[in-house]
């Protein structure tokens, strides 16, 4: 069920809010001993908000499209009064006295909130698998990464644990877990989205987004914690006016048969819906991508500067991720943001030929917990950099981008799409989304459980 049909059922009076919010505690029950995709469950709260906006609703008081629907925030979040740990040692009894601007506005739009889903530690990794709270599994198929950062997040909303959850990204930690996990992730235009109350990582990288089982719902959850209105689609059947992008170089290499299958099946899609396909050139995707890590291991070692000391407080990973930011000098990360300001410039012309892109989300399916190598094309490849890279640049850029699901690669793990927009142009990237997961049914598949 998606936000829109729950939505639907609570206001005909088919289903409460408290029923709604006791089915995904009840699967949280259920399934989280497998899964560990929350660090905290607020059972108790949940239960009384969703009474609370039962109540509000038989009074004639609607919130919007989010009033009664039960939701989970990535343990980045703040949240009064509920421990936000960050994935992290150092923050695991850390009880916010306010809430992220975020919980403001989803507080306001009625949402009920269940608890607090797992990531990697700090959000600085793509496995989440943490080494404090455990490995967050994917939902088909335990022994695999639902990646990360937000690995909790699309964990818990794949298994029906809640309608729809926060993530974060970075360097694609909303994306890899969509498209690992096959499910909708929305990674808005930077500054979007506030980030008040929201731990961070990299300081001008960060992204705060969605991440559900529909386009529209992403569209929904984004309309109800940005500035932007107007952005969910109704019913399309034409992309008669669009301008597909598809990038002749870089994307298509070292990525599995499968996964450029499944993006060249929804271009055709596109095309037969009206769409003109045009055959682009991008600047370097692997310099944006030296830019990227140059960037972000600067400003994650800035972030977290004051706890270094406490070295046996870090899992090794993210510790050696940190160390490696001291060796960045100050001149190599201000000439990194000055080249960022060139090469934005230069991948933006793009948007003179095209009205969006469409690329391969992560160039795998999930590899399995504790693997540090993936082949592609015969060849074994870091783990972390194959998953990235078709990714981090996009942060860079400060572009949206949605992640959608594409297929099923040979293992049975879905794989995943990226639609790529010019700053701001949610809506035009959401509207193509929700076309191609309209057109394409047959991938709305989630996983069965025992």
């Amino acid at each position: 069920m998606t936000i829109q049909q729950a939505g639907a059922a609570l206001r005909a009076r088919k289903i409460s809010s408290l029923e709604l919010t006791r089915q995904c505690l009840d699967r949280i029950d259920k399934l989280d001993p497998k899964l560990n995709a929350f660090i905290t469950v607020t059972r108790d709260a949940a239960e009384m908000r969703a009474s609370d906006m039962d109540a509000e609703l038989a009074q004639g008081s609607d919130r919007g499209p989010l009033h009664g629907i039960p939701i989970a925030y990535k343990d980045l979040v703040f949240t009064k009064g509920v421990r936000t740990t960050a994935g992290s040692k150092i923050y695991a009894d850390f009880v916010p006295d306010h809430d992220a601007r975020i919980v403001e506005q989803f507080n306001a739009a009625g949402a009920v909130s269940v608890g607090k889903t797992g990531l990697h530690e700090l959000a600085y990794g793509i496995t989440s698998t943490n080494p404090h709270y455990g490995a967050v599994r994917n939902p088909w198929d335990f022994d695999a990464i639902p990646g990360g950062s937000s690995g909790g997040s699309a964990a818990a909303v794949v298994a029906g644990m809640a309608f729809m959850a926060i993530g974060t990204d970075t360097g694609g930690s909303i994306r890899i877990p969509a498209a690992f996990c096959g499910c909708v992730g929305l990674k808005p235009t930077y500054g979007r989205v506030s980030k008040q109350g929201v731990f961070p990582l990299g300081f001008t990288l960060d992204h705060i987004g969605p991440l559900a089982m529909s386009v529209r719902d992403c569209a929904l959850t984004f309309e109800a914690i940005s500035t932007a209105r107007g952005v969910v689609p109704g019913a399309i059947t034409s992309l008669k006016s669009m301008r597909i992008g598809v990038p002749e170089n870089g994307v298509f290499d070292r990525v599995w048969p499968e996964v450029k299958e499944g993006v060249k099946a929804l271009i055709r899609k596109a095309e037969a819906m009206g769409a003109a396909v045009v055959p682009v050139r991008l600047p370097d995707l692997d310099e944006l991508n030296a830019v990227a890590r140059v960037l972000l291991l600067a400003e994650a070692t800035a972030a977290h500067s004051a706890n270094l000391s406490k070295r046996d407080m870090f899992g090794p990973d993210v510790l050696a991720l940190l160390d490696q930011g001291r060796l960045i000098q100050a001149c190599d990360y201000v000439n990194a943001q000055r080249l960022r300001k060139k090469m934005t410039a230069a991948f933006n012309a793009v948007w003179k030929q095209a009205d969006c892109l469409i690329i391969p989300g992560t160039p795998t399916a999930a590899p399995k917990i504790g693997q540090n190598q993936i082949e592609i094309d015969g060849v074994a490849d870091d783990v972390r950099l194959v998953t990235t890279r078709l990714m981090r640049g996009i942060n860079v850029l400060g572009w949206p981008a949605l992640s959608l699901p594409s297929g099923f690669a040979h293992n049975g793990l879905p794989v995943g799409v990226q639609i790529l927009g010019r700053a701001n142009a949610e809506k035009t990237i959401l509207g193509i989304g929700a076309a191609l997961e309209d057109a394409t049914p047959e991938l709305r598949r989630t996983p069965l459980f025992e």
